[in-house]
């Protein structure tokens, strides 16, 4: 599994410890990237070189008809998007990035990445923002939190950036290949053409790329969406779930009509979120209601609302994708399907009165 963090790295300690709970001492914006493994109850960290080698380069252009020069600099990020396509490809799998939520340690990070991957059969790609994890308690450590988030914004927007441009990269030689595949096989007919095509590109990327923020991750994607750049929401996602989101309810149409998707933009709530309950306390009148905690005016014109209150093991969870899922089934089939780029409203029954889906 791969992670990808503005956190500050100290490779001078070993495993997860390298992963520090402050942003990147070069700036917000600087990105590390690591493989890392679970073995047993520890985790190996393996940082990627910031510059391929000639050799590998060669390597991977053979392998993927690259349509770039042989002797131009390429970067780590290159070998691990191409990594993460041949697991999935050969996985038969799908791709998640995840953006996790606020007071998350790294190794809590890591976990809850590994139980996504082992719970629904997806590959996760994770990004990591300094949380504070187990520092300052409370209001304070909530404040800190957000202003990290914010402050994230730009790195978050550098993540989907190169993770879009590597992965068009990657898709491009194939489907420059599979195009002209397809144009010698009906070279007088066009519609037949554009068929064999599609038909081509399915069967050489039957997977999907999908996201999801949990809480605070959520704060942060809106502060990205906000930014005068925007260069982080491009269309690469079939599937968008903003999960238990930790940000205003108050207009929040307004950046969430704005995510680009292919195919859904999911949004969960669930009334009794003790997390959420307890963000809306810490700063009393100020702190207004929680986009994740809170049923009514759900106007978005593009996202489909997913109702948990009283679905079966959520009760107050904040996490409904994790020990509620292990439990429902239906909600189990629901997260399933949304990180596997699927229409998953369509086993759940529809509330027209409150615009929202729900399993029951």
């Amino acid at each position: 599994m791969y992670v990808v963090t503005n956190r500050h790295v100290d490779e001078s300690t070993t495993g997860v410890a390298q992963f520090g709970g402050r942003p990147n001492a070069k700036g917000n914006n600087e990105l590390r990237l690591a493989e890392v493994n679970k073995h047993g109850p520890g985790w190996s960290v393996e940082f990627v070189d910031d510059q391929l080698s000639q050799v590998e380069v060669d390597n991977l252009i053979r392998e993927f008809h690259l349509p770039i020069e042989s002797d131009a600099p390429q970067y780590g990020s290159l070998k691990a998007a191409c990594e993460i396509f041949r697991r999935i490809r050969d996985n038969k799998s799908d791709l998640l990035l995840f953006v996790h939520g606020y007071n998350n340690e790294m190794r809590d990070v890591l976990e809850a990445a590994h139980q996504l991957q082992q719970r629904f059969g997806v590959e996760v790609l994770a990004f990591s923002w300094p949380a504070l994890g187990g520092g300052i308690e409370g209001t304070l450590n909530y404040k800190a939190d957000k202003r990290t988030a914010r402050a994230s914004a730009g790195a978050l927007e550098r993540a989907i950036k190169i993770m879009h441009e590597r992965f068009d990269l990657i898709t491009r030689g194939d489907r420059d290949r599979l195009r002209e595949k397809a144009k010698k096989e009906h070279p007088d007919n066009p519609e037949a053409r554009e068929a064999r095509y599609a038909q081509l590109v399915e069967k050489q990327c039957p997977f999907t790329i999908n996201a999801m923020y949990h809480s605070m991750g959520n704060y942060l994607l809106k502060h990205m969406l906000k930014s005068t750049a925007n260069e982080g929401n491009p269309l690469l996602f079939d599937n968008v779930v903003l999960c238990q989101a930790d940000t205003n309810h108050l207009d929040h149409e307004d950046w969430v009509d704005t995510i680009r998707f292919r195919k859904r933009l999911f949004i969960t709530i669930n009334e009794d979120d003790r997390a959420l309950n307890a963000s809306r306390l810490k700063l009393g009148s100020d702190q207004l209601a929680r986009l994740g905690h809170y049923a009514k005016d759900l106007t978005s014109r593009h996202a489909h609302y997913i109702n948990l209150t009283n679905a079966a093991h959520v009760k107050d969870s904040h996490s409904p994708f994790a020990e509620p899922a292990e439990k429902n089934d239906k909600l189990a089939t629901f997260f399933r399907q949304a990180f596997s780029g699927e229409a998953a409203e369509r086993k759940l029954r529809y509330f027209p009165e409150g615009n929202w889906y729900g399993p029951r």
